[in-house]
């Protein structure tokens, strides 16, 4: 396994105008890093720069000790798993795994050691003499991963592997790539437009919009400590609360008469911005207190999401609407009147002209 540096990446396709923004990343030795970002933001074109399968206009990829920009694929010791499985259907499940050994000229028995490795780790041993056409969607993303893994690579490159899946099958191969992960050490990049894969796979998370990097962090940091008002809009299931808000003697005021005193701290960063947006998660507006430093604030029922586990109530609060994530036994109509409580210590405050978190 190998550690991946990206310094100043630039990928421009006609050389004028840029996708990819000069983007540095450092991948650790046996890390697994997860490019996240809605489509079209370049998180595949920087995976395929890094595999060789597109060209870089500007900056460098080194993989282990190698700077490896002017290498092909093939000498850049790397395995890519695909989207859509890129299996052979007229081979069975064996030869669709040695395949990539018998090309380098790899002895039998080593091809029947690390193939019979593989497919017992992936519970898959049991059908090798099967074909693509016989399995499904899961066993066939097994099989390609199997193929990745008896090559025994610096670095794995998964692209969007599990969009063809449906929920369930999605949910049980996150878990299988985690354990797999766990298993190998490998060092691991993949990418996915799924905010919730990202958060339950990665060590570390790369967030991209328009080709640029907006954010490298622990899942943690990313959620509760995001950097840019992209990053807070993007993450979590519903996202982090944004509204417009102005600031004044240390309070935001989120309009119709709702103010809410914001920490020194933050207030003394945020005072000199003209235009502001202040965030709050979800399960961080509560109905009751739930310390002695939380504030109470007015608020109207608007809607209700009843989830089964939860409730999500969307609440009138000042001029903005917002969403709090409430017990599942929560049933107040439409138009009743509240208050819910949020600790300052969750609050969030951004630059609405730049999207930088103060």
């Amino acid at each position: 396994m190998a550690a991946v540096d990206l310094k100043g990446v630039v990928k421009s396709y006609d050389g004028k105008t840029n996708v990819i923004h000069g983007i540095d990343l450092d991948i650790r030795h046996g890390e697994f890093v997860v490019f996240v970002g809605p489509s079209g933001c370049g998180k595949s074109t920087l995976l395929r720069m890094i595999a060789g399968l597109e060209t870089i206009s500007g900056g460098e990829i080194r993989i282990g000790d190698t700077v490896v920009n002017d290498l092909p694929p093939r000498a850049r010791d790397i395995a890519m798993v695909f989207q859509d499985y890129a299996l052979y259907p007229h081979k069975n499940l064996y030869d669709n795994m040695a395949f990539g050994l018998r090309l380098r000229g790899t002895d039998e028995a080593e091809i029947k050691r690390r193939v019979m490795d593989a497919a017992r780790l992936l519970r898959i041993d049991h059908m090798l003499d099967r074909r693509p056409g016989q399995l499904s969607g899961g066993q066939r993303q097994r099989v390609a991963i199997g193929r990745a893994i008896v090559r025994q690579p610096k670095v794995f490159l998964f692209d969007e592997p599990l969009s063809n899946l449906d929920a369930q099958l999605r949910g049980e191969m996150r878990s299988e790539i985690k354990r797999l992960h766990q298993r190998l050490g490998a060092t691991i990049i993949y990418v996915t437009h799924d905010q919730v894969e990202a958060m339950t796979m990665a060590d570390r998370i790369a967030v991209l919009s328009a080709g640029r990097k907006m954010q490298y962090d622990t899942p943690d940091n990313i959620y509760n400590q995001p950097a840019a008002l992209f990053v807070a809009g993007f993450t979590g299931a519903p996202p982090m609360n944004l509204v417009d808000c102005t600031l004044a003697g240390g309070r935001a005021d989120l309009g119709a008469g709702t103010q809410i005193m914001v920490p020194a701290e933050l207030a003394s960063r945020a005072d000199a911005v003209r235009q502001l947006k202040f965030g709050i998660r979800p399960e961080n507006l509560t109905l009751s207190a739930q310390s002695g430093e939380d504030i109470a604030v007015p608020a109207e029922v608007s809607l209700l999401e009843p989830l089964g586990a939860e409730t999500l109530a969307t609440l009138k609060v000042g001029a903005a609407e917002m969403v709090a994530r409430c017990p599942a036994s929560f049933r107040e109509t439409p138009g009743t009147r509240l208050s819910v409580h949020l600790n300052p210590r969750h609050m969030r405050l951004f630059d609405a002209a730049t999207g930088a978190a103060i």
